[in-house]
């Protein structure tokens, strides 16, 4: 069990690391098993076209301006840290807090982001005994709602990090699903509409709740599911040169993207505590 934190304990200029103990995770591929995906898929994915929109969506949509001074961030599933170094970089003086369930995941980010804290967590198990709140005034929720049967637990479970008034960003993807999406285990795809309920039934009152990313982002899922089953093989390992050059030009695309309409999701929302 890790002991217990105080918010002052992850500034991004702090070199210190700590993990929690892990989790049971499951081995089986058709289960959502991180540990597993973020191995044969994250060298791929660091270099399409969709996580770089999605930082750009979410950095417009911050209430703070650097170097971020006084801000607490929380990131609700932090992936390989990629959000958390650009973060880092542009906001050296906010704290930051990655919560993970991939002991992978969490490894990758703690390695690439010394600066930041990274804990493996499993938002819809119960808290440990010595959990002390982190008191987060802003948190990013990314791309993670989609993965699991009880959102609004996750949700819930994840609120306790985050003091009355925190401010929320959450993407989520709308559209239909393809067999990559079904291999790493989407559960449900959302509309502005859904995602806006979900939040409201989980202790949040919703500012924005939007799609965006027509036509490019659009156009570019439809070329993905296009490919069938033969994605998976696509996406696997180090990416190919083909896949480098169309990620770089629909990565151009994208900056031509809608905010108003497009099956990305994603909704602004405050923690009522």
């Amino acid at each position: 069990m890790p002991p217990a934190f105080a918010p002052s304990a992850f500034s991004c200029n702090s070199v210190a690391n700590h993990n929690m103990s892990a989790h049971p995770i499951s081995a089986e591929t058709n289960v959502d098993d991180w540990d597993q995906h973020w191995t044969q898929f994250a060298k791929t994915s660091e270099v399409g076209p969709t996580p770089r929109y999605r930082r750009r969506l979410i950095s417009s949509l911050f209430d703070f301006v650097p170097p971020g001074d006084s801000v607490r961030f929380l990131e609700i599933g932090s992936g390989t840290g990629e959000f958390a170094e650009d973060f880092c970089t542009l906001y050296p003086k906010a704290s930051y807090l990655g919560l993970e369930k991939s002991r992978v995941g969490v490894d990758i980010s703690a390695e690439r982001v010394r600066q930041a804290r990274f804990l493996q967590r499993d938002l819809l198990a119960p808290q440990s005994q010595d959990f002390q709140p982190y008191n987060a005034t802003h948190a990013l929720c990314s791309e993670v709602l989609e993965h699991v049967a009880d959102p609004s637990l996750l949700l819930r479970n994840a609120s306790a990090y985050c003091q009355t008034g925190c401010r929320l960003i959450v993407t989520v993807p709308g559209g239909p699903m393809n067999a990559l999406y079904k291999r790493i285990g989407h559960v449900r795809h959302y509309s502005p509409e859904d995602l806006r309920q979900l939040l409201k039934n989980s202790g949040f009152e919703v500012e924005v709740a939007a799609g965006a990313g027509f036509p490019f982002y659009d156009l570019f899922r439809i070329m993905l599911s296009a490919r069938g089953p033969q994605l998976v093989s696509d996406v696997s390992g180090p990416p190919s040169a083909t896949i480098r050059v169309l990620s770089r030009m629909f990565d151009l695309l994208f900056r031509l993207n809608s905010r108003n309409r497009g099956w990305q999701t994603l909704a602004v929302a405050r923690y009522l505590g």
